[in-house]
C-alpha cells in the first residue's frame, strides 16, 4: 500500500481538516505520529471520529482504501518508548531527534477502524465493506 495517508479530522467549527500522515499499524490499531500542539491532536480532542484515505496503484488490485474510526491521543512516556522502534517502518529520530525521553511535544494517536472501504477503479469495478463487529 502507500505510505502517504490522508488523514480527516474536524474542527470544533465544523470545519474539515485533512493532512497527509505516515501511519503504521501494530495489531488491530494504526498508530501515527504527532505534534501535540498540531491542528488534528486539538480536532481529535473535540471530535475523535477521523477518517484516512489511501490512495494506491494497481499493483494492489485496487485504487483506494477509506478506514473510519475513533482517534486517541497517547503522550505516555511507556508508549512513546514502545512505538518509537519496532512499529514504524521509518527512523522517528528523523523527526523527534530526542528520542522518547526527549521529546515532549510529541506523541501518537491511536486509531481503532469502526469501518473500511476498497474501491476498484474509484468503485465502478467493484467495492468491499468491513465495519467492526460484523
Amino acid at each position: 500500500m502507500g505510505m502517504w495517508v490522508h488523514l480527516a479530522t474536524t474542527a470544533p467549527d465544523g470545519a474539515p481538516h485533512v493532512v497527509p500522515v505516515h501511519p503504521s499499524w501494530e495489531d488491530a490499531t494504526l498508530w501515527v505520529m504527532v505534534g501535540l500542539e498540531s491542528v488534528k491532536v486539538r480536532n481529535i480532542g473535540h471530535d475523535p471520529r477521523v477518517m484516512l484515505h489511501w490512495q494506491v496503484g494497481e499493483d494492489t488490485g485496487f485504487d483506494s482504501l477509506m478506514v473510519w474510526g475513533r482517534a486517541a491521543v497517547h503522550d505516555d512516556l511507556d508508549t512513546k518508548r514502545r512505538l518509537w522502534t519496532g512499529v514504524f517502518d521509518y527512523d522517528l529520530d528523523m523527526f523527534s531527534p530526542g528520542g522518547p525521553e526527549g521529546s515532549p511535544e510529541t506523541g501518537f494517536v491511536a486509531i481503532e477502524p469502526e469501518r473500511a472501504v476498497v474501491l476498484r477503479a474509484f468503485g465502478s469495478a467493484g467495492r468491499e465493506e468491513w465495519r467492526a463487529g460484523r
